[in-house]
């Protein structure tokens, strides 16, 4: 008798969906470990739902309210392994910048009925509120690191995502350094890889979309630009502003 089918299951909190399109965008692939793997829970393709507990749960979006606080226990509970896919997931997204500013200001200035919005002050990571197995990072992800991470957790092993920069990727490609050769700000250096050095290869600079790379030195970075102290601010409060090494240089520039 062959062996039963390990559950997959994906769940969407404050987000845009990219991520779960990135999974979607694997159908081919996915066809290879069909014959182990069972999708029991993705509303984004079917509203077919099997119940758990699901052997490993993918989670998109942050939390930004108290049903998605409660709600994302739940998963917990449900799941014998949890990654967290995306920017949103791993760092608070993009509306981690809420955490800068006064909520009750913008639902004020927003919304006609603000007593009508139910929200957090601050946009949190799903480690915030419950263990993670694994964070893959990205805005969106690597539809490639994705693949390798489901893999892994069907298999029993260690994800081989490597944690280094986005320079990595430029010399693989044989990039020109756009800040050594045209002066562009880069956030490279200080990126986590994924993405195969995209916007460099187009002459742009990064934007981290990725994230912080483990242990970034932004100081050395931020020397090397020719930013001011608004500009650092603002580039380190993008997609993944809620990081911790991206929110600590957001705010060594931030003016008192």
């Amino acid at each position: 008798m062959s062996a039963a089918k390990k559950k997959l299951a994906v769940w969407k909190f404050a987000s845009c969906d990219g991520c779960q399109l990135s999974l979607l965008d694997c159908e081919d692939e996915l066809l290879q470990i069909a014959d182990e793997l069972e999708i029991s829970y993705f509303l984004e393709a079917s509203s077919a739902a099997a119940r758990g507990p699901y052997d490993v749960s993918l989670v998109e979006g942050s939390i930004t309210t108290l049903h998605d606080a409660e709600r994302i226990r739940e998963v917990r509970a449900s799941s014998r392994a949890l990654i967290t896919i995306g920017a949103c997931a791993t760092s608070g997204g993009i509306q981690a910048l809420r955490n800068f500013a006064d909520v009750e200001e913008f639902t004020r200035i927003v919304y006609a009925q603000p007593d009508y919005i139910s929200t957090l002050a601050s946009s949190t990571p799903i480690s915030a509120n419950v263990s993670v197995d694994f964070e893959l990072q990205g805005c969106p992800i690597s539809k490639q690191q994705l693949l390798e991470v489901i893999s892994a957790y069907l298999y029993g092993r260690r994800p081989r995502v490597r944690a280094h920069s986005v320079c990595f990727e430029c010399k693989r490609r044989g990039n020109v350094c756009v800040t050594v050769a045209h002066g562009t700000p880069c956030l490279g250096p200080v990126t986590h890889a994924g993405c195969g050095a995209l916007c460099p290869s187009y002459n742009r600079g990064c934007y981290g979309c990725y994230g912080p790379k483990e242990t970034p030195n932004t100081g050395s970075l931020d020397a090397w630009t020719d930013l001011d102290e608004v500009d650092l601010v603002r580039v380190y409060r993008t997609f993944n502003a809620a990081r911790d090494p991206f929110r600590e240089a957001s705010e060594a520039h931030e003016r008192p």
